[in-house]
């Protein structure tokens, strides 16, 4: 079943095993199901609070959990939708800042299932709407949607005015759905190009769109499809810049400078999410949030699964002291990158990895940027869905062991680490899931 969705909710599951049966349509993009769907419903769409609006390849779920934490110190609450969940299918949705009640889903779910004949709607585009069936029904100050995949012909682009729009990193994933031949669309445009045409076709009337720095052939796209929406640009480092110094965020933009306290989360690509929230949140009029809530987000804010430091549960409880023990969903080469940086930081210690990928992600994306770092290398399955076995990692290592383990907990318990050291698990959201759960860390 799509991204795991099972619940241990009898009547959730009922609708989830109906969602499940629906076909065709379960892995198409494309704006027709699902603007049919919601006309049926009443276009609960059109009647969501403010509306921020997030794209990008990685860090689109962090900025939304700096634009939630913003909000909520502000003293205003918010609508939540992200993708995909971890755990528990009721992650994806978040009614005024909490998880939807398993009754009030199996009732949405229900509803939407019972307008969607002869639709063949997708498993995303189901929930979609749910989520917006939701949202317009609960009083709230804010909604925060995350894009599920691409932009441009993503469920959540039937929204037509949203208060303001952001794009995270944008890097090379999903390359069947994104760079797939489409007419009236150059055959020759560049892969990363593409990707950013794609994303910025969140863009509107009217509406703020607020970008990171990309590449100038990039940027080009991207600034195209403002200019076609009749979108308002805002361009990283143009109209808005941040950087880190002295231990503290900078960021300024043409209504002046702040200076914020560097984020919680880990890793220092964390910094530059949050400055896009900020950028965000200081170029649209709906919401007033101060400069002291901001610096509140930066403490609050948090996003499970990446780079998350594990604390204590079932699969650490044996493990000795050790420098770290983290949980990261990435699976492509910018995610790659970002452990990089993160573990780059401690000159000294090695890491143990333990891997567990899909079958069409590339191991080497993860592996080769770390590789310096590695202590030892344990390969696991990814329940439920086409994973790489050890050969497909062995053949990134550069000749440093692989071992396979029936599963994280059997990987953890292989390994022999020193003080010093710290433990990377990675490759899968769909593996992170699973760590958290056995840890007891699910979210909340």
């Amino acid at each position: 079943m799509p991204d795991h969705a099972n619940s241990d909710s009898p009547a959730v599951q009922a609708q989830l095993d109906r969602l499940a049966a629906l076909s065709p349509g379960r892995d198409t993009l494309g704006l027709e199901r699902i603007t049919a769907l919601c006309a049926r419903l009443g276009n609960p769409q059109d009647r969501l609070p403010p509306v921020f609006h997030v794209a990008g390849t990685n860090g689109k779920g962090s900025t939304c959990a700096f634009l939630r934490a913003s909000v909520e110190a502000a003293g205003l609450t918010a609508h939540v939708y992200t993708s995909p969940h971890l755990v528990r299918f009721n992650e994806r949705i978040r009614v005024a800042g909490k998880l939807i009640t398993d009754d009030a889903l199996a009732a949405l779910l229900a509803e939407v299932l019972n307008h969607a004949e002869g639709l063949g709607p997708s498993f995303f585009e189901v929930t979609t709407a749910a989520a917006f069936l939701a949202f317009s029904r609960a009083p709230a100050d804010a909604c925060i949607i995350e894009v599920g995949l691409g932009g441009r012909l993503d469920a959540t682009n039937i929204i037509a005015k949203p208060a303001v729009c952001g794009i995270a990193s944008l890097g090379i994933d999903h390359e069947a759905f994104l760079l797939a031949p489409e007419a009236g669309i150059d055959p020759a445009m560049a892969p990363l190009d593409r990707i950013a045409f794609e994303k910025a076709g969140i863009a509107k009337a009217e509406t703020p769109l607020v970008c990171q720095k990309y590449a100038p052939s990039m940027l080009q796209q991207v600034a195209a499809q403002a200019m076609r929406a009749g979108a308002i640009l805002i361009d990283r480092g143009a109209d808005w810049d941040a950087t880190v110094y002295d231990g503290r965020l900078h960021y300024r933009d043409a209504a002046g400078k702040i200076s914020l306290p560097l984020p919680r989360m880990a890793g220092p690509h964390q910094a530059d999410n949050a400055a896009l929230a900020i950028a965000m949140l200081r170029h649209q009029s709906a919401l007033d949030v101060s400069e002291s809530a901001m610096a509140a987000a930066m403490e609050w804010a948090k996003w499970p699964a990446r780079l998350q430091r594990l604390g204590p549960g079932f699969l650490t409880a044996h493990l000795p002291p050790l420098a770290g023990i983290w949980l990261d969903g990435g699976h492509n080469m910018d995610a790659g990158l970002a452990l990089e940086k993160h573990f780059h930081d401690v000159p000294d210690a090695s890491v143990h990895l333990v891997i567990g990928m899909l079958a069409n992600k590339d191991p080497a994306a993860i592996i080769a940027p770390i590789l310096p770092k590695l202590a030892s290398i344990h390969a696991v399955p990814v329940r439920g869905h086409d994973h790489h076995g050890p050969d497909a990692f062995a053949a990134a290592t550069g000749g440093l062991p692989v071992t396979a383990a029936i599963d994280a907990a059997a990987a953890l318990a292989a390994i022999v680490p020193k003080r010093s050291d710290s433990i990377l698990i990675t490759g899968s959201l769909y593996l992170a899931g699973e760590v958290l759960k056995l840890n007891g860390e699910e979210p909340t």
